[in-house]
């Protein structure tokens, strides 16, 4: 357990990080490397010591994308795609445990879809429990139902675990006003609301989630973890990447 006196100035004592599976992911973005996620791992247990308290969702694009059964020939259903990406999200929430726990962490992966020969079953007072005795909690298989994505799980689960703030890891320093990656010019939104995200069509969640945290005042960071130290400045509450919520941050 993270020492109490270390958590009382904490600025978010519990918070979900939302990864993409390509975070894990070599230059190519398939698969999951060693040197990734031992990067994204020794951030995170900076940020444990600090003594926050830290759920994980990790999407599973690095293995399985449901467009790969896109089109007139496909031969896997729509429905079927989704759920074969849960199973991914499965495949690097395992990977990410051992990952941290090669470290010194002590951990738990909770899939919404039953299957305890590799993981616990999601079960909300269990997943808060684990957190308050100072595990870090990797909530795997979405929701356990196709046509939603993680990031509305993501969102999801910060509202039944009750964290303060939805942390969504990014490859770029928040949320822009175009691709930076494409466009030199683009401009870095300090903060936003949640209805300029939808009316603005920013592409930073898919609108399920926004409106979820809309509806529930769950604010939303978006900030860059490749920049080391990114994951602990987030959770201090210092100024780094994009705030989303309906009042600009404190």
């Amino acid at each position: 357990m993270p020492n109490d006196d270390s958590s009382k100035n904490l600025h978010y004592k519990r918070v979900i990080l939302k990864l993409s599976g390509e975070s894990l992911a070599d230059s190519g973005g398939r698969g999951i490397s060693g040197e990734e996620s031992g990067q994204i791992a020794q951030q995170i247990k900076s940020a444990h010591q600090s003594g926050c308290q830290i759920a994980i969702v990790i999407g599973g694009g690095n293995i399985l994308r449901g467009g790969q059964f896109s089109g007139a020939n496909a031969l896997v259903q729509e429905a079927t795609a989704h759920y074969m990406g849960m199973l991914a999200t499965v495949i690097n929430s395992l990977a990410m445990q051992d990952t941290l726990e090669s470290i010194g962490l002590k951990t738990r992966v909770m899939s919404a879809v039953p299957m305890d020969k590799m993981c616990e079953t999601f079960i909300r007072r269990r997943a808060i429990e684990h957190l308050e005795k100072g595990r870090v909690v990797i909530l795997a298989a979405g929701i356990g139902n196709p046509f939603v994505t993680t990031d509305t799980a993501a969102a999801q689960r910060a509202l039944e675990l009750d964290a303060d703030v939805v942390l969504k890891a990014t490859r770029v320093d928040g949320v822009y006003n175009d691709d930076p990656e494409k466009n030199p010019h683009a401009v870095l939104y300090e903060s936003l609301t949640y209805d300029e995200v939808i009316q603005k069509n920013l592409r930073v969640m898919d609108a399920t989630a926004i409106a979820l945290c809309n509806e529930h005042a769950k604010p939303i960071l978006v900030f860059n973890f490749k920049k080391d130290g990114n994951i602990v400045k987030a959770i201090n509450g210092d100024t780094v990447g994009t705030w989303i919520g309906s009042s600009k941050p404190a």
